[in-house]
């Protein structure tokens, strides 16, 4: 039944050792095999970090490779069908890598560490490198600029908007907002996009409307539901900002919240597992080894450790599984594929209390085989002997969820995104989560079909359930 479950695998999760905390700090970890920038960094189920593509010098690269942490070190893997360079990488409920801009696209697969060309993108409407992310959908579909990627036929279509945005962040609700917009007939604005309706909706625009047209101006979508927009270069003035402003969804206006301690641009944002966001490097030359931490909260920057070296662009920022953040790459000097100088270098920044990936429990208590996920109705395990069925509500609880958060888990059934119905606290466990969710239609039946949970780009680890 589900009580003695969630006690087992509850006492399980208070016996796993903690991380150690100490206050934030960069060090510098293993280089890459090839000095680039511009390349894509896409963070694996099984840990390692894939990257892909990028500059060297002014030619575009096809050579990818693997960040292993538990090594730190970078080791060759297979190339890309083309050489590509500011491009976007997702990764997708099936746990390949969908890479995309510039030719085509194409897919990477884990485990033959191989890439192959996918569906075409339809012509006309795919922008060639930069600008718009590749934002992984509720349903597991791909927004990437002005296309939607299936990755059950592996083809494109187009999203029925007209233009794309150098900012775009997934929003709680599924939609996903759209600023900085490149659409030359009209001046730049901010905007949302249903992918539901497919349709695109102006909305409010900041107090320093800097942030809508300025270079280099960065941001977060936050685990508070709300985007943070902050820094650039001024067009007029072409003086850093230290600007900053939240967008709230809830009723589409802007507001301003503390300022950066410092102006930047082409900088790297990254949600840390906690809610706060990391801030690093920047273009201006002065200010390139410094970083800083906003606070949600309390609605303010505040510095921390400085990096190793300076990155003024073109650079990556994963978090990684065990909670510390992964820097690789980018320009140190002469932000201009032309003319520039790329490092190969790659560093690591522990935040203070590093926040683990989400865990999710198994009957045996050791996080493999059968899950520790019941029957909505009834309590009892998914099991062989009470199999679930396509389309029921199931139940489970997990770990390392943003407290108060209002983004959504994806949770994976047999490589397909299920429907996630509730989360939220775990009732009578302080410090872990629910979730609700329902068997996607398509399930394979099976008597060990995976199920994963992905949060903030962290993937669990894999248990199963009987389905029939």
């Amino acid at each position: 039944m589900r009580t003695s479950v969630t006690l087992q695998v509850l006492l399980f999760a208070a016996g796993v050792a903690a991380l150690a905390q100490s206050p934030g700090t960069f060090t510098p970890t293993g280089s890459m095999t090839i000095a680039r920038a511009g390349h894509t960094a896409t963070l694996l189920p099984n840990g390692k970090v894939l990257i892909a593509g990028g500059y060297s010098g002014s030619a575009q690269l096809a050579s990818a490779e693997l960040y292993d942490p538990a090594t730190g070190t970078f080791t060759r893997t297979g190339d890309m069908t083309v050489p590509r360079a500011g491009s976007k990488a997702v990764l997708l409920p099936n746990g390949k890598v969908l890479i995309a801009g510039g030719v085509g696209a194409e897919l990477y697969d884990p485990t033959t560490e191989t890439f192959i060309a996918t569906g075409g993108p339809v012509p006309g409407a795919f922008p060639l490198g930069g600008g718009s992310n590749a934002i992984l959908l509720p349903d597991g579909t791909v927004v990437f600029g002005l296309q939607l990627y299936d990755p059950i036929t592996g083809t494109f279509s187009t999203t029925g908007s007209s233009f794309w945005a150098y900012n775009d962040f997934l929003l709680a609700d599924g939609r996903i907002f759209l600023a900085r917009i490149y659409w030359p007939v009209l001046p730049l604005y901010a905007a949302i996009y249903d992918p539901v309706s497919r349709w695109t909706q102006s909305t409010g625009a900041p107090e320093d409307t800097n942030l809508l047209s300025d270079d280099g101006v960065g941001g977060a979508a936050l685990a508070n539901g709300k985007v943070l927009l902050a820094g650039g270069i001024s067009e007029e003035t072409k003086l850093f900002s230290t600007a900053a402003e939240l967008y709230d969804p809830s009723t589409g206006t802007f507001s301003p919240t503390g300022d950066m301690t410092v102006g930047r641009a082409h900088y790297s944002a990254t949600p840390l597992g906690d809610g706060p966001v990391l801030i690093a490097g920047s273009s201006g030359v002065d200010v390139s080894t410094t970083a800083e931490l906003y606070d949600p909260v309390a609605g303010a920057f505040s510095r921390t450790g400085n990096p190793t070296m300076a990155r003024l662009g073109g650079q990556t920022a994963t978090l990684l599984q065990d909670g510390t953040v992964l820097i690789v790459g980018g320009w140190t000097s002469n932000s201009t594929p032309s003319a520039a100088i790329l490092t190969a270098s790659a560093e690591l920044y522990k935040p203070s209390a590093p926040v683990p990936a989400p865990l999710l429990f198994s009957v045996s208590g050791d996080g493999q085989g059968q899950g520790a996920i019941w029957h909505a109705t009834t309590g009892q395990v998914a099991s062989a002997n009470n199999p679930a069925a396509a389309g029921e509500a199931l139940s489970m609880y997990t770990t390392s969820l943003v407290e108060g958060g209002v983004m959504p888990p994806q949770v994976t059934v047999g490589g397909l995104v299920a429907k996630v119905l509730f989360f939220g606290d775990a009732p009578g466990y302080p410090g872990y989560f629910q979730i609700n969710f329902q068997v996607p239609a398509g399930v394979p039946p099976g008597s060990s079909v995976p199920v994963m949970l992905t949060y903030s780009g962290r993937s669990s680890n894999a248990v199963s359930i009987s389905v029939q």
